[in-house]
């Protein structure tokens, strides 16, 4: 199955050149229907025709976002070696509430090249 989610341009870029191959996402509904072995379409949000199919390969599950950034490598989320170590859970707050995150959860979707 195929499903679609946007994506800023910096991200997009980093997920498209293959640099990130963990997308962080709240585990809401939408989210709850992926599974491994699914494909996910990134249009990026200010260039919608612009996309990125890439191939679940795995789902990582936390309760919130301070126990994924101890618990995935943070390289492969789209932090650079110059970034990581300025990487904060509470920089998610930007997307994800404390409440969301509490009432959903959290996932890292793992991507790899569609074949």
């Amino acid at each position: 199955m195929n499903h679609t989610m946007k994506l800023n341009p910096e991200p997009f870029h980093a997920v498209k050149s293959g640099y990130k191959t963990i997308e962080l996402r709240l585990h809401d509904a939408k989210r709850q229907q992926l599974k491994i072995g699914d494909s996910i379409t990134f249009h990026r949000i200010d260039e919608p025709s612009e996309t990125v199919t890439k191939k679940i390969t795995a789902m990582h599950y936390f309760s919130d976002f301070t126990e994924l950034f101890k618990g995935l490598p943070l390289l492969k989320c789209g932090y650079t070696p110059f970034t990581w170590q300025d990487a904060k859970p509470e920089q998610m707050e930007d997307f994800y509430s404390k409440e969301q995150q509490a009432k959903y959860h959290v996932v890292g979707i793992e991507l790899e090249e569609e074949p």
